[in-house]
């Protein structure tokens, strides 16, 4: 918790550099969602529906293809999108296919919990 008194702030109770810390070490040891997509395309909205239950289990990051510094994923998945990777593997294809997702975080999750 933070309170000021006069020009200097202070902290009590906890240390907050250390809140910081614990945080972003938590943050860090999600799997991360690529979709790759292009806007505006409704499919890929439709796919971030579907995904809204599952997103606490992961972060979502967003490649939007058509930005001259993803021309290689253009070429790639130009005819495919949305496209989804999870950490950096292939995944999935024009819809989202839950079991397949949920398998997959199922698997990194207890990864995670045994590692």
């Amino acid at each position: 918790m933070l309170w000021f008194q006069g020009n200097s702030m202070q902290l009590t109770k906890c240390s907050f550099g250390l809140f910081l810390r614990n945080f972003s070490a938590s943050r860090t040891t999600l799997p991360v969602l690529t979709l790759f997509t292009k806007d505006p395309f409704p499919l890929c909205e439709e796919a971030k529906e579907v995904l809204k239950p599952y997103k606490n289990r992961f972060i979502l990051q967003e490649v939007d293809i058509t930005l001259p510094e993803n021309s290689a994923w253009y070429e790639r998945y130009k005819f495919d999108i949305p496209v989804f990777h999870l950490n950096g593997q292939f995944l999935m294809t024009h819809r989202v296919n839950t079991s397949k997702l949920e398998k997959q975080l199922l698997k990194l999750e207890q990864q995670s919990a045994g590692g």
